[in-house]
């Protein structure tokens, strides 16, 4: 029981703190722009890392240290992609 409410709470703690990604799904909630479909997308997202995370990928990425590599490498080009989209939008503006 103490191992599913550490898990519990730390779950609670990735969704409550305010990142990038709840950033974007708020923003979108206000514009009342794709909702559905970007809580939905998140959601999954959100899932399919945590099943990924339990599942073991860890052993996995320490049997292949190259797939720490592309995925740092795959990680910052999204991070860029996206500052580069939201730039664009602060500078054109409304």
């Amino acid at each position: 029981m103490l191992t599913a409410l550490a898990g519990l709470g730390l779950g609670l703690s990735l969704i409550v703190a305010i990142g990038a990604q709840n950033v974007f799904v708020l923003r979108q909630g206000i514009r009342r722009e794709h909702v559905l479909a970007v809580v939905i997308i998140c959601a999954l997202s959100d899932a399919a890392l945590i099943a990924a995370g339990v599942a073991g990928l860890g052993f996995v990425l320490s049997a292949a240290p190259w797939l720490v590599v592309v995925a740092r490498w795959a990680g910052a080009l999204f991070l860029l992609t996206y500052a580069a989209l939201a730039a664009r939008r602060a500078w054109r503006g409304g």
